[in-house]
């Protein structure tokens, strides 16, 4: 199997080498940008199979580099971020991410996140229904698409798919450790301490408006969601 290009856009040097070296040792090939015009001639020409972009760059910053570069391509993103306040503008904005981590971060965890996506991207749709519904809320698979109440809801990667491991559950609780592994490639022998569940239930919830409530929350073990 050919290994996977990751395009690293950021400008803070030692970070940069130390991202390339640690993805070298997963076993990917990176390419470093310093700049976000850089990155996108980057993600344009060598057309990486995915991107790790800090938001704060020189010049282009990350969200102006990933808005242009969605105008010709669909490759996923992990934004970088040294603000919790930013996570609300990474996952609001119109082109949503795939992914985020805060500054600091743990390497092992980056390469938990970056093989979660891939093998999202690389799943066949075919093993699902083409559509659901519960209550006020309509997912078509196919399509990406989300209606609450019959208007249609922007959600970002990881919120749709978050959604759809909770209607696939059929009113099942979800646990933390499930939704870990199975959207971030988290296993919990692998002591890594996140709240990212949370952070993207809390996330999820407000995109479902009024509709929000469905998403029930199991005290110290997960969630479901909750039917008519």
């Amino acid at each position: 199997m050919a290994k996977a290009k990751i395009l690293v856009v950021e400008d803070e040097k030692d970070l940069a080498r130390l991202l390339s070296y640690n993805l070298k040792k997963g076993g990917f090939i990176p390419l470093l940008a310093n700049s976000g015009e850089t990155g996108l001639k980057m993600a344009l020409e060598r057309k990486p199979d995915l991107i790790i972009s800090d938001i704060r760059l020189p010049k282009m910053d990350g969200l102006e580099m990933v808005r242009a570069l969605r105008l010709k391509s669909l490759v996923p993103v992990i934004f970088l971020t040294s603000k919790r306040a930013e996570i609300d503008r990474i996952l609001g904005f119109e082109l949503g991410a795939d992914d985020y981590l805060a500054k600091p971060f743990s390497m092992r965890e980056l390469i938990c996140r970056i093989n979660a996506v891939l093998r999202r991207m690389n799943r066949p749709e075919s093993a699902r229904p083409s559509s659901a519904r519960v209550g006020g809320i309509e997912v078509h698979y196919d399509r990406r698409l989300v209606r609450v109440n019959g208007k249609e809801r922007h959600l970002a990667t990881l919120e749709f798919e978050l959604l759809a491991l909770l209607i696939e559950a059929q009113g099942k609780v979800v646990s933390r450790e499930e939704l870990l592994k199975k959207l971030w490639g988290i296993d919990k022998s692998m002591d890594i301490r996140t709240r990212t569940v949370d952070q993207h239930v809390a996330r999820l919830r407000r995109g479902l408006l009024s509709e929000k409530k469905r998403i029930v929350t199991v005290p110290n073990f997960g969630y479901r969601i909750k039917a008519d």
